[in-house]
């Protein structure tokens, strides 16, 4: 895979005399940089064969490098990779509030940029009305290094997944409506219904109730989200993780659209069940995008990607839960379809 390269490295190879790599992926700062440099480009190897790259924007530090003064932490707080950061973020938090996923100032994000360094949102403001100004720099213990506003007491959750899983650089939390609807209830979405869902999100973790900003709550969040690329808190919200930001808030989507449609194919009797084999295959596909391994996690039980016996239609799995409470009661789909059927009685009168 082809490297992105930032203002800061076309700098520097400006500065060594280097040249860039044909088709080399340029941030907008290092685009408009290069433009105004004589800074050649190598020509393109002949292979016969053009390639087709997915571009990385994992953000990446040098280990054991983190500025340490205030005037150099400072410094990196507004530096250009940092502002680029933060400018995604507040789109993130605009897209975030347009599609009802954060009530008032509900919901918060967070960026791992150093070994001992979160970008991350502040408390008390709503995500739709976020300024660039407005970001937070934090250590991994959540203790504020920069920003004007006070941080988010939530990011000590997303710090939680990142302490336990290396894979984690980048946090979501938010309340999407029927998402979070699953999380109230203490349930999960069905399984093996949705590829798409299979391949980004996988088994659902359920973290046990503990009071927002709390260290008790980003204790359950981390040992759940150490497995789980999507967390349910329960009688709160969801978090998902991923590498880079913008990936955590597709998972955010994906698990929203999934909660959705999966409550409104109860009422028409119950989601489809794709087979073993097909979920294997999907199983085959989450794992060459380099997602979290769930067959990993003690709990994980025979191809790992069974369901609640409610959820399948004139069979019963032989499987326990991933998750303790996963999965609808079935007395409650039968009183659904109950009362759709008396709604319809009187629409026809």
């Amino acid at each position: 895979m082809k490297t992105v390269y930032t203002l800061k490295d076309v700098e520097e190879m400006k500065s060594k005399g280097e040249s860039l790599p044909a088709g080399a992926i340029l941030t907008p700062q290092a685009k408009d940089a290069v433009k105004g440099m004589s800074l050649s480009v190598s020509a393109p190897k002949s292979s016969g064969k053009k390639e087709f790259l997915i571009p990385d924007f994992e953000y990446k530090w040098t280990a054991g490098a983190d500025p340490k003064t205030q005037e150099e932490l400072d410094r990196f707080f507004f530096s250009p990779r940092i502002q680029q950061l933060k400018k995604l973020i507040v789109d993130l938090g605009k897209r975030s509030y347009r599609k009802n996923y954060n009530d008032g100032n509900g919901g918060n994000f967070s960026v791992r940029v150093g070994d001992n360094l979160v970008l991350c949102t502040p408390t008390m403001i709503s995500k739709g009305s976020m300024t660039v100004d407005d970001m937070c720099l934090v250590d991994m213990e959540g203790v504020q290094l920069c920003g004007t506003r006070k941080r988010t007491s939530e990011v000590l959750a997303h710090i939680a997944i990142m302490k336990r899983q290396p894979l984690c650089k980048a946090c979501c939390h938010a309340h999407p409506p029927h998402a979070t609807a699953f999380a109230l209830a203490g349930k999960t979405p069905p399984r093996c219904v949705n590829p798409e869902a299979e391949i980004f999100i996988g088994q659902v973790g359920l973290a046990d109730y503990g009071t927002p900003g709390t260290q008790k709550m980003a204790d359950e969040v981390g040992e759940v989200g150490k497995t789980h690329d999507c967390v349910f808190m329960v009688n709160h919200g969801v978090m998902t993780w991923a590498n880079e930001i913008e990936i955590a808030f597709w998972k955010m989507e994906n698990v929203e659209a999934h909660s959705y449609t999966s409550l409104i194919t109860l009422q028409l009797g119950g989601p489809r069940r794709f087979s073993d084999a097909d979920a294997g295959e999907v199983l085959k596909i989450r794992s060459a995008l380099g997602m979290v391994d769930q067959t990993k996690n003690p709990d994980f039980k025979e191809c790992g990607l069974c369901d609640a016996p409610e959820f399948r239609q004139g069979s019963v799995c032989s499987a326990k839960q991933a998750a303790p409470n996963a999965g609808f009661s079935s007395d409650a789909e039968k009183i659904v379809a109950q009362i759709t059927k008396m709604v319809i009685e009187q629409l026809g009168k």
